[in-house]
């Protein structure tokens, strides 16, 4: 979060909570309701713990959330109102070239990544844009080499227009960028193997419209995933377990309505609720 204050990269409030004598602070620049998140091994949900903001109780919420997590090195968040989750990914090479996917639109389910729409519908170019210049800003700070991930809230200006708060980032291939297997010309995972050797990167064009579905917890028979039009199912062969991403499925399509028909089909053998 620094980093992107830092880069001009507009984010929610944030403020550190080492220990008590940070409740009060931390409170009085975000905000409640909030959200309470270790910096280390924070992911899926795990680590985090949500501030009501009840009259009042703000400090006391954040004394019960930080002991419940350990007290370990958190950052309260303030809540942000925003129309959806987006991920850019990003790949920069060992010359400093770069190469930019799609913005993906994401949906979570008890803070896990749950499905990914690849391009995201009604992106703009100029929107497009400002998140490839964000970026571009982290990539040229870090000296990165190697594909990065970046979320990002969409919230809505005054004008009306949509603008771009950065969440979190990943310094990997990202699980918001499993589509590109089979949905773009060069895959997340290529493209960095490329740009950590020197190779010329990958294009990063999509080939039609892809939707991706995580597998958690648990999986329908593979012959019924296998039998829906346009689906290529990817098992990582790990011990089924609540909350675990098992494997993925991704729908490709010629157009929005062919992907969103497969996808639906997915959904529909996964039981999960329309999204």
């Amino acid at each position: 979060k620094s980093l992107f204050a830092e880069l001009g990269i507009g984010t929610a409030l944030f403020a550190p909570v080492d220990g008590p004598a940070d409740f009060e602070a931390a409170v009085r620049a975000c905000g409640t309701p909030a959200i309470l998140k270790t910096r280390r091994q924070g992911y899926d949900g795990k680590g985090q713990a949500r501030i009501g903001g009840a009259a009042g109780k703000g400090v006391s919420e954040i004394a019960a959330a930080w002991d419940s997590l350990g007290r370990v090195p958190a950052i309260l968040e303030g809540r942000v109102s925003f129309v959806r989750e987006l991920s850019i990914l990003a790949v920069r090479g060992r010359g400093g070239e770069s190469a930019f996917y799609p913005l993906v639109q994401n949906h979570h389910e008890g803070g896990i990544l749950r499905t990914s729409i690849a391009p995201a519908p009604g992106v703009s170019a100029s929107l497009q844009a400002r998140a490839e210049a964000m970026a571009s800003r982290v990539m040229e700070r870090l000296a990165y080499v190697g594909v990065l991930a970046i979320e990002f809230f969409e919230v809505t200006c005054a004008d009306g227009q949509p603008e771009l708060l950065a969440n979190e980032m990943a310094c990997r291939v990202h699980n918001s960028g499993h589509w590109s297997i089979e949905g773009a010309e060069c895959s997340q995972f290529e493209n960095h193997v490329r740009a950590v050797l020197g190779l010329p990167l990958g294009s990063t064009r999509a080939r039609g419209f892809s939707g991706m579905v995580n597998l958690i917890g648990s999986a329908p028979p593979m012959e019924r995933l296998l039998a829906i039009p346009g689906a290529h199912v990817h098992w990582y062969g790990k011990e089924p377990r609540a909350g675990r991403k098992l494997g993925h499925v991704t729908v490709c399509g010629a157009t929005e309505a062919e992907r969103d028909a497969g996808l639906e089909l997915v959904k529909r053998a996964l039981a999960l609720r329309a999204s």
